[in-house]
């Protein structure tokens, strides 16, 4: 390591020119300052580097300070490369635009998009396959004896989940119902088949609709509020406190909405077909001539009980999916008011996601095994 020397020259037109050699960096601070001293005020023309060692950015700043003067920085010559950058980069004005890097093309920003969207799907499926055996762990050391169940926590969930839901279910069935054997009418009249109606309503009642249109009301009924009822616990750091008391969350909140929903659904699932039937039997007698007794008869005569059963069959797995995906998403609930607002409404949407999706699984399973 050398010490930082100057000297002054001049070129043809007589401007001044500064000769720097030696190492410009801190440990020679106080010798590079005295150095530069000798710089004449004024701007200078050129600044041979040509023999500086080495420049750390406490040179390269000194250089910008004494050597710059009120005009734009001289000419550099014979600096290393790296040394360059360096002073480039220290001389540049703090203000100074950083050019925006090119924009990627339309068709790599939509690839990144659906990769990240497939991503955020993968881990959401791999987290709900993880949730569903914790939870099923659970189950069975309560089976077992080692966990208990919360009956009462439970019989409020039925009544909550269940009866209350009563209401809304059967009249959207109902309403459903007439307008499906209304279109229906719509359509055989022209072929003069009027009296099918009763088929497509008892079969699309029994096997699809009655536990679809179910499974989506407590989707965005049910699920909605297990997301909002755990993630305001989650904020509230109430779920830490049941951990700090030694108890299983699992076991206390996620359990006896579970089993809450696996007997509610099946139940209001029934109480959907029965409205559905009702509303297309009342579409037959007025507007189609079907007396109400004629309608039982057909429907009882041309409609097979496997039909119900198929529909019925349906329910514990979509009960199992709307409890699982409501009360993880509130699990997930951040500490804000926005993150449960957020978590809800994702609750909903992978909810009902999920049963059309396995609804739509069961038929070509069904299909395939000709029932």
């Amino acid at each position: 390591m050398s010490a930082p020397r100057l000297e002054i020259t001049s070129d043809a037109n007589d401007a001044p020119r500064v000769r720097l050699s030696g190492d410009w960096t801190l440990p020679h601070l106080e010798q590079a300052l005295r150095a530069l001293e000798q710089v004449p005020p004024g701007g200078l023309a050129c600044i041979d580097a040509a023999g500086v060692g080495a420049l750390d950015s406490a040179g390269a700043m000194l250089w910008v300070e004494r050597l710059g003067g009120a005009g734009a920085f001289p000419e550099v010559r014979g600096l290393a490369p790296e040394a360059a950058a360096l002073l480039k980069l220290v001389a540049a004005p703090a203000d100074a635009a950083v050019p925006a890097p090119p924009a990627p093309p339309t068709w790599w920003r939509l690839s990144a998009r659906i990769g990240v969207a497939l991503e955020q799907q993968w881990r959401q499926a791999v987290a709900l396959l993880g949730f569903l055996g914790l939870v099923l762990a659970t189950l069975a050391a309560m089976l077992a004896g080692r966990r208990r169940l919360r009956w009462t926590a439970t019989v409020f969930h039925v009544e909550q989940t269940g009866l209350d839901a009563v209401p809304i279910v059967t009249l959207l069935s109902f309403l459903i119902g007439a307008v499906v054997a209304f279109l229906g009418a719509t359509v055989l009249r022209d072929f003069g088949a009027e009296l099918f109606t009763v088929e497509l309503v008892g079969v699309s009642f029994l096997r699809e609709f009655g536990p679809l249109l179910t499974a989506i009301l407590l989707a965005g009924r049910s699920g909605s509020a297990f997301t909002a009822q755990i993630g305001s616990m989650k904020a509230r750091e109430e779920v830490d406190a049941i951990r700090a008391l030694g108890l299983d969350p699992v076991e206390l909140l996620v359990l006896p909405r579970l089993l809450a929903l696996l007997v509610s659904l099946p139940m209001l699932a029934f109480l959907a077909m029965l409205a559905g039937l009702l509303g297309g039997g009342l579409v037959g007698s007025l507007a189609l001539e079907i007396s109400p007794a004629m309608f039982l008869a057909r429907l009882q005569e041309m409609t097979d009980l496997r039909h119900f059963w198929v529909g019925l069959v349906k329910t514990p797995v979509f009960a199992t999916l709307i409890a699982l995906v409501g009360c993880l998403e509130g699990f997930r609930v951040e500490g804000s008011a926005e993150s449960v607002g957020r978590h809800t409404t994702s609750s909903v949407v992978q909810a009902i996601f999920l049963v059309i999706l396995f609804d739509a699984l069961f038929a070509l399973l069904f299909l395939e095994l000709d029932l």
